[in-house]
């Protein structure tokens, strides 16, 4: 994914906070294995655009008012990482790809 990419309907527009999140757990998987992390970044990427042709099926996250658009998705094959993301009008925004075990309201705040 790149943070330009966009279609007219089911487009993924990753977020700074978002491709360094990407960046980190790719660099960290790839200590693990190479093959790893280029598996996962392939299903974040094939995760999203599920995700972008039908972005109001997931549920809303419980991060309070301030981040009541924000919704997300279990990555496919990695489903200890979750992606946060915002519908906009010609698919979704990435505002985070984050492992469940991190203090992801903490991560939230610390982006405001």
């Amino acid at each position: 994914m790149k943070p330009s990419e966009r279609g007219a309907r089911g487009g993924v527009r990753v977020g700074p906070s978002a491709r360094r999140d990407l960046d980190d757990a790719i660099d960290y998987l790839r200590g693990e294995s190479p093959e790893l992390a280029l598996r996962f970044a392939r299903q974040v990427a094939a995760s999203a655009a599920a995700v972008a042709r039908f972005p109001g099926m997931c549920a809303r996250t419980s991060l309070g008012s301030r981040l009541a658009d924000v919704r997300r998705w279990t990555v496919h094959g990695f489903p200890a990482y979750v992606i946060f993301y915002r519908p906009i009008e010609d698919g979704i925004e990435v505002v985070r790809v984050l492992h469940g075990a991190r203090d992801i309201e903490a991560l939230f705040e610390a982006d405001e």
